[in-house]
């Protein structure tokens, strides 16, 4: 049993997964702001790979990649920096990395996927990889690694694709609240319905919510129709120009949970 499928065997609801850029805001920040998340109550990592055309992150996801690679951030650099993390830094908290196809491709796909659990990666998220794709060319590589896969679904997502979702998705299924990028302010009660249909569905895998998390009223209102939710533009505004990254990220966890 990998860290995910333990967390959500011991804690099934309230999950509270942290969205952070790797290389921001420094180039070594990456080991640190994990370290902070998981000393103050995140109960996962969704670790971002920079990547200068993220279809799906809104502007200060992409800012904050735009400085990562800046700073010099690239997957090399941060199989490098998560090599060993496991031993020196961080505990059991499962870490997921999330990023896009094409700077994995140039990487290497099955290369990458022996790299990330290497270093101690639980899963993967990649948006713009295909359902044929996945099932026809590399979910087997990504198994082999032992790797979750975590697909995305939307409101728009129809029953039919999203019970095909979460028959290939392992570790949970990612539910989008809204067909936008990261970061819009969204009416979290107008995502109740959606959230609803998907608890009847009475999914395979669990689910946490994305999108419009963002302060301690959204994430326990996604909690009330999901098993958790995922933060992340909050936080990366949360880091910028902060001095103290432990503390910043202390007193924004306790503004959550």
């Amino acid at each position: 049993m990998n860290r995910i499928h333990h967390l959500f065997k011991t804690k099934s609801n309230n999950i509270l997964n942290v969205y952070c850029t790797a290389g921001y805001p420094q180039l070594d920040s990456t080991l640190e702001v994990m370290k902070a998340l998981e000393e103050n109550g995140a109960d996962m990592i969704e670790l971002g790979m920079p990547y200068s055309d993220p279809l799906a992150d809104g502007p200060v996801i992409q800012a904050s990649g735009n400085i990562a690679i800046a700073n010099g951030m690239k997957i090399k650099v941060l199989f490098e920096q998560l090599n060993g993390m496991r031993n020196a830094q961080i505990g059991n908290i499962p870490v997921i990395l999330m990023g896009y196809m094409n700077p994995v491709l140039q990487y290497g796909f099955e290369k990458f996927c022996a790299d990330a659990s290497s270093a101690g990666v639980d899963g993967l998220i990649l948006p713009d990889l295909p359902e044929y794709e996945y099932e026809t060319q590399y979910g087997n590589i990504i198994e082999k690694y032992g790797l979750d896969f975590i697909f995305l679904v939307t409101p728009e997502t129809s029953e039919e694709r999203i019970r095909k979702l979460d028959e290939l998705s392992s570790g949970f299924l990612y539910a989008v609240s809204s067909s936008s990028t990261t970061g819009k302010d969204k009416n979290m009660n107008d995502v109740t319905g959606y959230l609803q249909r998907l608890k009847k569905m009475e999914l395979k895998n669990p689910v946490l919510v994305g999108f419009g998390i963002k302060d301690r009223q959204t994430f326990q209102l996604a909690c009330a129709h999901a098993n958790g939710a995922i933060i992340g533009t909050a936080y990366i505004k949360a880091l910028e120009n902060a001095k103290d990254v432990k503390q910043r990220t202390r007193d924004f966890l306790n503004n959550i949970l």
